[in-house]
């Protein structure tokens, strides 16, 4: 029963391998939304990115700077 079914698998996969003329034609409105479909998907990924390492960093200059400030603090007012 395999014997019988490989030989027809590996011919259906070389057909499905063999390139043949599409004869199709996107015209300039349906390419348009297709690359701005891409790089809109491209750019929200990368600001996921970018938000994710940017909120850590974020919070931690904002500690820096309020040590910095409670440790230039002396109470005393300026003169």
């Amino acid at each position: 029963m395999l014997k019988t079914r490989f030989p027809a698998f590996i011919a259906a996969v070389a057909l499905c391998a063999v390139p043949s003329a599409a004869l199709a034609y996107i015209g300039p409105g349906v390419g348009a939304g297709a690359i701005a479909a891409v790089l809109g998907v491209l750019g929200s990924i990368f600001l996921a990115i970018v938000a994710v390492i940017y909120y850590p960093i974020k919070r931690l200059m904002k500690g820096r700077k309020s040590k910095a400030a409670k440790t230039t603090d002396s109470g005393k007012p300026a003169a």
